[in-house]
């Protein structure tokens, strides 16, 4: 259970939140290697069961076997503590509501060490020194501190992501990292932790399906990834990972992303435990779903019809931007909740605008009164740890002021998330938009410019054309109505046997979309029909592509998957860049686009528009400044 200071984290903080805690505190020094302090304000435990806890298979989460079909809590297996207390030196201070007095445990290497009263506030804090201090292999394969500590960020950053409702603070070598609000807010815990760019890029989903419920947000497909480390995804809220979830999320963005880019997500989904079999392995970062192909179709399904809600024009930007590839490093300052470089000088006159009690102060002391109070912590929201030292410790004024300022910080990050929920213009691609678009003409025989209110779009030619094709073709694949074209003399293959084995398992698909295709003998095979959009290419070099290109299926490929494959490879004819089109053609070829599901990406998920506005220009221009 215990591999790395992130388990240890992991599990304790996943207690907290079992405990119905509202505010987590996670503390480390050396990567967690020296010391990990994780602070609660949740239930706590009772004297007589603080001994037991740190058994091996005791837990006061399951009471019956039953239990184990429908468990909702995030542990369950009682290995945990004592897992931790073998394998380093633990301290815990706990106290209940009802309580009088807590209690301070001492447990190192599984030994007990002492047990006595003492006065604390409710909740509990667990102190973890010196992890494998008495396994000293199992130590020395750890990373260096800096690398262990990148762990523990990320775990918290998915636990506060999983839970918006909890308000968790991460501070590593004195250094306060990260500090959520626990206001619920989803989009702005997304914010906080991954910054402006992508915050600005978000789709919302909800679904409720068959046997499940799916809520978060979905970015757009300009912000897909090279790695899978931005596909979030929890249930009933446990960050797990699970082939099943993030193929049909790949599915969902097929064909809007180019190949082996990963789109970031951040859902929730609501199972019904009888569905669900959490106890697969001692992480419990696998499960088992009783209706996986359900599941798969809907949360594909799901997914296309968030993207295809949106306008998914790349917008250029002229003005320089410092690239944000990158997720922010463990050692930049990310309890500063608006990093961004153009925000500072805002935030800094906003700061000084309250010490001076403008309007900005009165408008965020108007909006704090009617929030509700947050149990265990006061107006000035002092550390949580700092409380449970010493429960009657006034706060000092820098303190509050420190407070004060991270409170308006927090005002400021709901600003900025407002105005990114503004309304968006009229799309492009709207039939009601149709009539207002001006063709302005075509760049470099390849791009057409189209303005359309304050944009101006660039459309690729041939992207635009093959989506059509693309499209065209898999409609006549599934209503069956290809069109042949007679080609004479015959065409002769000499397939190997691979390829000959690849022509008889998906030789009904080439049938349905124009092939005819018959053995004419030893390797040889004839091709008397093509489809008719493909008359006059090298169908030859053609066939033997598609043939290839299936090459790569195991068999367990949809039948939808398949003719996708085969649609894709059949995008051949495509008007080519370097090639003139008049204005009727361009005309025609938009009227098409308004027709598509999604006109917005070829279908290797190249982006077919551009659009450039008309403010950006200005800039340029030095118009505006």
């Amino acid at each position: 259970v215990i591999e790395r200071p992130a388990s240890v984290v992991k599990e304790l903080v996943e207690n907290a939140i079992d405990a119905k805690a509202t505010a987590v505190t996670v503390e480390i020094k050396e990567g967690g290697i020296s010391f990990i302090r994780v602070t609660d304000n949740g239930c706590g435990m009772e004297p007589s069961q603080v001994a037991l806890a740190f058994l091996r298979h005791s837990t006061s989460k399951i009471r019956n076997v039953e239990d184990l079909l429908t468990v909702s809590s995030l542990g369950f297996r009682g290995e945990a503590l004592s897992s931790i207390a073998s394998v380093s030196q633990v301290e815990l201070i706990t106290k209940t509501p009802t309580g009088i007095s807590g209690v301070r445990y001492v447990i190192e290497g599984s030994q007990e060490k002492s047990f006595e009263e003492i006065g604390a506030p409710e909740g509990t804090t667990f102190l973890v020194r010196n992890l494998f201090y008495n396994t000293p292999a199992r130590r020395k394969f750890l990373k260096t501190p800096g690398t262990e500590a990148g762990y523990i960020s990320d775990l918290v950053e998915r636990i506060a992501l999983s839970h918006p409702e909890i308000s968790f603070k991460f501070i590593a070598n004195n250094q306060v990292k990260l500090h959520t609000s626990g206001n619920s807010n989803l989009k702005e815990m997304i914010y906080q932790i991954y910054g402006r760019d992508i915050a600005a890029n978000l789709l919302p989903v909800h679904q409720e399906c068959d046997g499940f419920t799916l809520d978060g947000f979905i970015g757009k497909p300009l912000i897909s990834r090279g790695n899978r480390n931005y596909e979030n995804y929890f249930i009933n809220g446990r960050y797990v990972k699970s082939g099943l979830i993030a193929k049909s999320i790949e599915e969902g963005y097929k064909s809007f992303v180019m190949q082996h880019k990963f789109p970031f997500t951040v859902l929730h989904f609501s199972i019904d435990g009888n569905l669900l079999d959490v106890n697969v392995h001692p992480t419990k970062m696998e499960l088992r779903f009783s209706n996986q192909e359900a599941m798969y179709e809907n949360i594909s399904r799901t997914i296309r019809s968030s993207i295809n809600q949106s306008e998914l024009v790349y917008q250029v930007e002229l003005e320089r931007k410092p690239n944000v590839e990158q997720k922010p490093k463990l050692d930049q300052q990310k309890a500063k909740k608006i990093p961004e470089p153009f925000e500072k000088s805002r935030l800094a006159a906003l700061a000084e605008a309250v010490r001076k009690d403008s309007p900005y102060e009165r408008k965020f002391q108007h909006e704090k009164k009617f929030q509700p109070e947050k149990k265990g912590q006061s107006d000035d929201k002092p550390c949580l740890e700092d409380v449970q030292k010493n429960p009657t410790t006034e706060q000092k004024p820098e303190e509050g002021m420190a407070c004060r300022q991270e409170n308006m910080e927090d005002f400021l990050v709901r600003e900025s998330v407002a105005e990114m929920e503004k309304p968006v213009q009229q799309k492009l691609l709207a039939v009601e938009s149709r009539k207002y678009h001006t063709i302005i003409g075509q760049l470099f025989d390849t791009y057409w410019l189209v303005q359309f209110e304050e944009n101006l779009y660039i459309i690729d030619q041939h992207a635009a054309h093959e989506k059509v094709l693309y499209e065209r073709t898999l409609a006549s694949l599934e209503k069956k109505e290809s069109i042949a074209q007679s080609i004479f003399p015959p065409m002769l293959l000499s397939l190997s046997m691979q390829e000959e084995e690849m022509l008889k398992k998906y030789q009904e698909y080439f049938k349905k979309l124009g092939f005819t295709i018959e053995h004419f003998g030893g390797k040889e095979y004839s091709i008397t029909t093509v489809p008719a959009n493909l008359f006059g290419l090298n169908e030859k070099e053609l066939m033997m592509e598609i043939l290839d290109s299936l090459t790569v299926f195991k068999g367990t490929e949809t039948p939808r998957i398949i003719m996708e494959k085969i649609a894709s490879m059949s995008c051949k004819a495509a008007v080519k860049g370097k090639q003139r089109l008049s204005r009727q053609e361009m005309e025609q070829l938009i009227e098409e686009l308004l027709t598509l599901e999604n006109p917005y990406h070829c279908p290797h998920g190249r982006p077919i528009i551009l659009s450039m506005s008309k403010f950006e220009l200005e800039k340029k221009f030095k118009r505006v400044l």
